[in-house]
Order: C-alpha cells, then structure tokens, then sequence
C-alpha cells in the first residue's frame, strides 16, 4: 500500500511538472524575421542586436530569429509577407514601397534632408503619416534604421550642373530617372547587380549611391570621384504585423519597444560611423572624394525644391502636412 501511495505520488508529480512545461512552452512564442540584406550588413546587425534583447529580456517568453540575406523572403516579399501574417516582423527599405504610399518615400526626396540631423528631423515629422500607412495595412512601426547619404559618382569632375549635360546617369527607378532629367544627364535603367558592368563598359559614367556601394563594388576602378553631396539618406523599417502586436501581453510589448529604441540609436549612430569608414576607403584607393563646389550644391538644392514640390502634389494631406512641418523645423 505504502508503495503505491508513493508511486501514485511520483506520477502525480511528474504529471504537474509536464503540464507546468508545456503550460511555459505555449507561453514562449517565436517570430521569425526576414531581413533582405547580408548578416554582416550594419542594418542587419541591429535587426540581430534587436532580436537578441527581446529574447533574452522577455525571459525567453518571445524569441526573434532574424533570417538575413533573403533566405526565408525576398526583400520585395517582406512588407506583403508581414501584412498578410505569413511572418509576424520583418525589416524592409521603404523607399521602394514609395508608389504605395508616397510617405514611405518623404526620405528619399532628393536633397530634402542632406544631413543626419536633417534626417532625423525628417524622421521625426514624417513618423505620425508612416506610422498612419502602415496601420491602414495591418502593421506597426517599431523602428527605422538609417542608411548612408547618397554621394554623386562621376568618371569625369564636375564643378558645375553644367558638367552633367549629357551624361549617361545610371537610374534606379522614377525617382532618380527624373533627377537625371533634371540634372541634364540622359538616365540610363541598371540593376544594382550590373553596376560595375555598366561603367566598364560605358552604359554609365555617373550615378547616386552610397559609400557602401562605392566600397563593395570597388567603383575606383571605374571612376575617379565621388562627390558628398547627400542626395538623400534613406532609412528601412522594422514592421510587425498588428495581430500579432495584440497577441503579446503588455510586459512584452514594453521589452520589444525598448529594444527597439536602443537598436535605433545605435544603427543611426553606426551609419555616421560607417558613412566616415567608406569614405576614407575610397579616398585610401585613389578616389578623389570631396564636398560639391558652392555652385553645384545650390543647384541641386534648385533641383531638390522642385523634385520635392512634385512629391507633395501626389502626398495627399499626410504627407503634405509631414513636409510643411519638417520645412518649418529647418
């Protein structure tokens, strides 16, 4: 009797000690996060410095694993991939989801922001109208890393806009294709995977891009200057579909946007540190890299106004009222 008392009691032991595992084990939830750019990319290592402290100050009860490089979504099937809920976050560039919303695109406006604390402003008068898009869609912002300013590549000098007239200007889509109109040049449509193909063999000798570019494609062996004129400094976004932000109890909620705010501080405090890297790096492989004559930056910033004037007629309200504010606060 003695003994099956106490076999009665272990097993009625074992059966609490279960149901207390699998009660922890339905508590802990785990979001997966696509992210379209290699693991070693800054952007992407503040995804997984993000990531890391949900995890690890929510006890475990919400696990983020950051799946970078594409490798579980495309970067132009994340936002789509988060609306619909078949991911619960992702990290997505906005500016290529400008013909949605054109709010997404307000940072890429060129020469409307030409420096970080400009871009911050931006940010933080256009913040209210994105946060509105993204929750018409089903979706919250948690934060927006930043990427670096985008330079003017150029086989030849240029001092003036003058020196741009014809030109073979390499376009990335509507935006740019017009500011090559714009800036007298002829816009040239190549992928971001043919650039250094396209100015060996002279489909290119001038472009927009950022350091990174210049660094990863090795553009000193195709061009001799880059020009630090700060067209824009786009920004990605970390998004989580609204369901699943309701899901989470207010504890977890708290840790998720804490993380999210030191993560953000620390990817705009490693662009400045990143922009100065890529750009000693060019210089370091014969590059001459230098700031816009006086003449040029003025007329780009002729060329900014007007591009951002076309912008605000397809805005609407939102983001006429993000632009009105940002003009207002600098």
């Amino acid at each position: 009797m003695f003994e099956f008392t106490r076999m009665l009691v272990r097993y009625s032991l074992s059966a609490v000690v279960l149901a207390a595992a699998a009660a922890v084990a339905q508590a802990q939830e785990k979001w997966d996060m696509p992210a379209a750019y290699s693991g070693q990319n800054y952007v992407s290592k503040s995804y997984i410095a993000f990531a890391e402290a949900v995890t690890a100050n929510s006890n475990g009860a919400l696990e983020i694993v950051v799946h970078p490089a594409g490798s579980l979504y495309k970067g132009a099937e994340i936002l789509r991939a988060v609306r619909s809920g078949q991911v619960p976050i992702g990290g997505r560039y906005m500016g290529a989801h400008a013909k949605e919303d054109p709010i997404f695109g307000m940072d890429v406006v060129p020469f409307l922001a030409s420096d970080f604390d400009a871009a911050w402003d931006l940010y933080q008068t256009s913040k209210p109208a994105i946060e509105s898009a993204l929750s018409e869609r089903g979706m919250k912002l948690l934060y927006m890393p930043v990427w670096p300013p985008q330079g003017l590549f150029s086989k030849n000098q240029v001092t003036t806009m003058a020196d741009m007239k014809g030109t073979k200007f390499r376009a990335a889509d509507a935006n740019t294709s017009r500011l090559a109109v714009l800036m007298g040049a002829t816009p040239t449509k190549t992928e971001a995977t043919e650039i250094s193909q396209a100015f060996s063999t002279g489909v290119a000798d001038s472009m927009m891009g950022s350091g990174a570019i210049g660094v990863f494609q090795k553009m000193w062996d195709n061009v001799d200057y880059f020009y630090t004129v700060n067209a824009w400094i786009p920004k990605s976004a970390v998004i989580v579909n609204a369901d699943a932000w309701a899901d989470l109890d207010d504890a977890t909620k708290q840790v998720v946007m804490d993380a999210a705010a030191k993560a953000e501080a620390d990817v705009w405090q490693a662009a400045k540190d990143i922009t100065d890297s890529y750009n000693a790096t060019m210089a370091e492989n014969g590059m001459t890299v230098a700031p816009p004559s006086k003449q040029l930056k003025s007329e780009f910033s002729t060329i900014g106004a007007k591009m951002a004037t076309e912008w605000a007629e397809n805005a609407g309200e939102a983001g006429t009222a993000a632009l009105v504010a940002f003009k207002a606060s600098n």
